[in-house]
């Protein structure tokens, strides 16, 4: 199967391998595999970005790569998660980076091995209150789900690349995600920053009034990864191998999402309300062959941690070079 242009560290990923070799499954004697590694992962069901989760089980992905995983469905705090898995409550998670670099500054002991997509986070402005690009969300109220979310990061971000100031020049105010849309009928908001599938079953529902200005796939973020796969430093320490296979397993199943986008919305069907041709259009707005590792992820945790710093999110102090060499760890090494 071909997967397009990908980086030598991406690619190599992909190359056949002894099961021994790509996942520490080592060969006893006589031929046997050793048991599989047991993995505790923590996911948000309601995140359709992340139907490659699902699909991996469904597909025998994970136990082809022997490892037996076990779902943990969290929607709580990002501290709260990062804390879980360093506690080895669970052993690695996937979620959205914007979400988890801040935290990370607090030293959670978790590492960032893996990218798994872009572009999940969209921005919509009503046209019946004439915000219909960037420019004119010029002293808008925007509406986000989380008061310090992944949303409103990526997006402040993406603001100050369009000439916007992202804490004088627009107003955040946060509301329950289903009441997103429900905000701007009242006049209470004008724009809206969330992520899939809420954003898009509240944008057709809008009759066309809603239109989109900004995702997080727009210049000059159009290659740049949005969710990621953590792992914990206790499988790091204890079954680095462990953490190699769970890598390898999410790419393998994010390229099916890429490639074949009907299975990972039959795989996701069961945890969402939307229809299987709703999931479908969704996941093809995507990036799920884009997946950084080693290097490239390095490289991007950097340039995220600078653009979050010139926003004032991140410590005037941090070093983002430093900061992305101490949260990154290259399984593939």
């Amino acid at each position: 199967m071909a997967f397009g242009n990908l980086s030598f560290s991406r690619r190599r990923l992909l190359q056949t391998l002894p099961l021994g070799a790509l996942t520490g499954g080592a060969l006893l004697k006589g031929g046997a595999t050793s048991a599989p590694s047991s993995i505790k992962l923590a996911w948000n069901a309601n995140a359709v970005c992340l139907s490659p989760v699902p699909l991996a089980q469904q597909k025998g992905i994970f136990a082809k790569h022997n490892l037996n995983v076990e779902f943990v469905n969290y929607a709580g705090s990002t501290d709260q998660l990062l804390e879980a898995i360093s506690t080895g409550k669970a052993d690695a998670g996937v979620g959205m980076i914007l979400r988890w670099l801040k935290p990370l500054e607090q030293g959670f002991d978790v590492r960032l091995v893996a990218g798994t997509h872009g572009g999940c986070s969209r921005m919509v402005g009503s046209k019946k209150a004439g915000v219909t690009n960037v420019q004119t969300l010029r002293g808008k109220v925007i509406a986000t789900g989380e008061a310090s979310g992944a949303g409103r990061n990526a997006f402040s971000i993406l603001l100050q690349k369009n000439g916007l100031d992202p804490n004088r020049d627009v107003t955040w105010r946060t509301f329950p995600p289903p009441l997103l849309g429900t905000a701007v009928e009242k006049g209470e908001a004008q724009a809206i920053a969330d992520g899939d599938p809420n954003l898009y079953l509240i944008q057709r529902q809008s009759k066309g009034d809603l239109v989109e200005i900004l995702t997080n796939l727009s210049a000059p973020w159009q290659n740049r990864v949005c969710c990621v796969l953590g792992v914990g430093g206790h499988v790091l320490r204890d079954n680095r191998p462990a953490a190699t296979a769970l890598a390898n397993s999410l790419i393998e199943a994010a390229h099916i999402a890429a490639h074949t986008p009907e299975e990972a919305a039959r795989a996701f069907a069961p945890y969402s309300k939307a229809s299987a041709e709703d999931l479908v259009a969704i996941l093809k707005m995507q990036t799920h062959n884009h997946n950084p590792v080693g290097g490239d992820l390095k490289h991007e945790i950097a340039l995220y941690a600078q653009e979050l710093k010139d926003v004032g999110i991140m410590k005037p102090s941090t070093d983002p070079a430093k900061y992305a060499d101490h949260v990154f760890a290259d399984v593939f090494a």
